[in-house]
């Protein structure tokens, strides 16, 4: 095992890995210029090959299922990876998944392994962007040619997919994913 590359970005990441597609690529999911999150779906559409370890503070179950439906192979917490990234590295090459201790493992749970935004629709997705964008639902109908009260249903219709229980939330959510800026 040897380290052939860092960067201090991601997109400079992304430039070497389409050219010299690595066997491993170890990232951090904060990210100058692009969060790991970003990186990892683009490692996988420019080296596919390559197996992806993510590398976090963050334990909370969101984060390890954005990171798994980006593409990681494994997900580690900063505070253990002094001793495990090599075992995380050896494990991901031979083509299993690896999770770190202190990672949750409900992020593996049955339901959990499709990405929620996959089940919005095109329309749906534009109106969570313009509705966490703090837009009121008089104005992203006028900008989509609605009525505020088939706004008002997608919104509720949105909640409900995504699992959150109020505009807050939701807008979290958002900011979580990459969105929308806080």
């Amino acid at each position: 095992m040897r380290v052939v590359a860092a960067f201090a970005d991601g997109h400079a990441a992304v430039r070497f890995a389409a050219r010299e597609e690595p066997d491993v690529a170890i990232l951090d999911i904060s990210m100058p210029g692009a969060s790991g999150i970003d990186v990892a779906r683009r490692l996988r559409a420019v080296a596919p090959r390559t197996r992806l370890v993510m590398l976090s503070m963050h334990s909370k179950v969101e984060y390890v299922q954005q990171a798994l439906w980006a593409g990681a192979n494994g997900y580690l917490l900063k505070e253990s990876a002094a001793h495990e990234v090599a075992a995380a590295v050896r494990v991901v090459y031979a083509g299993q998944r690896y999770l770190g201790d202190g990672v949750p493992l409900r992020a593996l749970e049955p339901g959990s392994r499709e990405d929620p935004l996959k089940r919005l629709s095109a329309r749906e997705m534009e109106v969570l962007k313009l509705v966490v964008e703090g837009n009121t639902s008089m104005q992203v109908a006028t900008q989509l040619g609605l009525s505020p009260k088939s706004i008002d249903t997608y919104r509720s219709r949105l909640m409900t997919k995504l699992d959150v229980d109020d505009l807050t939330a939701l807008v979290k959510f958002a900011i979580r994913r990459g969105l929308t800026s806080a």
